[in-house]
């Protein structure tokens, strides 16, 4: 009798019933009172959810279980069956939660799956978005004489006949002015708020001149095709865009030592790198005639603005962060949106026909230089698209150019072993930095501040600015140095060259 009474268990409670009862519906025993509860409130079998009813319930006759009288006092069965009631109710929520909780596993084991589903679905569209892209990138558009008018004010420049312009896709339109214009009377009036006073935190000249090597990087490009081309810094200089050899971009984080991000879809070398100073974009350019547009985050490339017909020699980020310059040996230099991928401006001089070597914007971003394989800087205003000043004296090609942030300075250089600085407001060269005998220059790049000139090429040297005196010589690259950047006040130094190294350079 005992192990009969101990195989009837309540599929509730889980205990031997005092009544046991069979639901028809699911084969299963229960304790008569918490069955009925339950149907009383549910209607349903616990077990299954079918319809169930106390009238269906099936007596199950057993022996019945044997228990101790309660004692006499008059106030403990009440206080018993209190206890009973509490824990009846107890046990009826804790098989409630039970299958609340075997349904949500149930929901969630669906919801995942169709989550996943979802991803590999808008990774395909985004593979296939991409392609789409690429391919009307390289569609040229069809040329029809068309001179794109120009909206600027004045007609002291003759656009037309100085200038040749393909028809662009996009305009110069009066809103893309107005946006340029108050970008400049911005960064203008900064300017002129903070005067000649020392940016705080700078890092002192004495402090540079005992700057030393920190960390050096050699795993970020392909060992097979050696040689790291280009240099650019994040907004907070914490990031380093570096451009191969190798056909790759990389994103390389200082603190962590840490790859970021690998961009890859190049077919030519990346000669030209811009990290976007306020989004986590990435721009690269390169002899394959494109320039890329990349989202950090997924290394997926948003844009490919296929503007020229030759190499891609220099490329520089307007001052709004929305538009880039982009040069190339084609003679043409181009004005585009990189938000669309569009072109808005592309023009060319007239009078001579020379390649262009590179390019960068003035700090204001409403004129900018490039550098030409004849030797000459020429200076140009955006607005107008018109060369409005030339800077000869060199001898070979313009390898480098460099704005000031101040905005009056312009250093220069070429393959002839000097760096030349020009003043702007006079437009005229003021100091010639002579470099030793067959020096190869092959960047400049100002700090933040305007404060500090580094030289790059053969080795790396550091000089103050209006003194022009030299504060340091970086010679730990085994190679030809191809990029140097300073870092957020000028508090460190990073470095690429042919060597495929990535070097910091710094307080020890």
């Amino acid at each position: 009798k005992s192990s009969e009474n101990m195989a009837l268990i309540c599929s509730i409670c889980n205990e031997v019933p005092e009544e046991p009862v069979l639901s028809p519906v699911s084969s299963h025993v229960f304790e008569r009172r918490l069955v009925v509860k339950y149907i009383n409130e549910n209607g349903t079998d616990p077990i299954n959810g079918e319809q169930l009813s106390v009238d269906q319930l099936l007596e199950i006759k057993a022996s019945p279980l044997v228990k101790a009288r309660p004692p006499s006092a008059t106030s403990i069965p009440a206080i018993l069956k209190l206890l009973q009631d509490e824990w009846d109710a107890c046990m009826l929520h804790s098989f409630t939660l039970k299958q609340q909780l075997q349904t949500a596993r149930q929901e969630l084991s669906h919801t995942l799956y169709q989550h996943d589903a979802a991803c590999r679905v808008i990774a395909r569209l985004t593979k296939e978005t991409v392609a789409a892209r690429e391919a009307l990138a390289s569609l040229k558009p069809q040329a029809a004489g068309y001179v794109a008018p120009s909206k600027a004010q004045g007609e002291a420049v003759p656009v037309v006949e100085t200038m040749e312009t393909e028809p662009p896709p996009g305009e110069m339109t009066e809103e893309i002015l107005q946006k340029l214009q108050d970008t400049a009377a911005l960064l203008t009036a900064e300017r002129k708020k903070r005067g000649k006073k020392v940016p705080e935190g700078l890092t002192s000249p004495d402090d540079i001149s005992n700057f030393t090597q920190l960390a050096s990087h050699p795993g970020l490009h392909s060992a097979s095709i050696p040689g790291i081309l280009a240099l650019s810094l994040s907004g907070d200089t914490s990031r380093a865009l570096t451009g191969g050899a190798d056909k790759n971009a990389v994103v390389f984080h200082k603190d962590s030592s840490q790859i970021v991000a690998t961009l890859k879809g190049h077919t030519k070398k990346v000669t030209g790198v811009i990290y976007h100073p306020r989004e986590d974009k990435a721009i690269t350019s390169s002899p394959d005639t494109t320039i890329r547009v990349w989202t950090v985050d997924t290394s997926a490339c948003s844009h490919v603005i296929k503007v020229h017909e030759g190499p891609v020699t220099g490329i520089s980020l307007h001052p709004t962060g929305d538009y880039l310059l982009s040069s190339s040996t084609d003679e043409y230099w181009v004005f585009s949106d990189i938000v669309t991928g569009r072109m808005i401006s592309k023009a060319k001089d007239q009078a001579a026909s020379s390649g262009l070597t590179c390019s960068q914007f003035h700090p204001d971003g409403l004129i900018f230089g490039t550098g030409t394989m004849d030797s000459v800087v020429k200076i140009w205003d955006l607005k107008e698209r018109a060369n409005v000043a030339n800077f000869p004296g060199h001898s070979g090609a313009i390898t480098s150019v460099s704005f000031s942030e101040n905005g009056y300075y312009l250093a220069t250089a070429a393959d002839d072993s000097v760096v030349k600085l020009w003043d702007l407001r006079k437009l005229k060269n003021f100091k010639t930095i002579t470099l030793e005998d067959k020096y190869q220059v092959q960047s400049l790049c100002f700090d933040q501040t305007g404060t500090y000139l580094a030289v790059c090429g053969t080795d790396i040297q550091v000089y103050l600015c209006k003194q022009w005196s030299q504060l340091k010589t970086f010679a730990e690259h085994s190679g030809l140095v191809t990029g140097v950047k300073f870092g957020l006040n000028a508090s460190f130094v990073a470095s690429v060259g042919m060597d495929r190294n990535l070097k910091y350079y710094g307080l020890p």
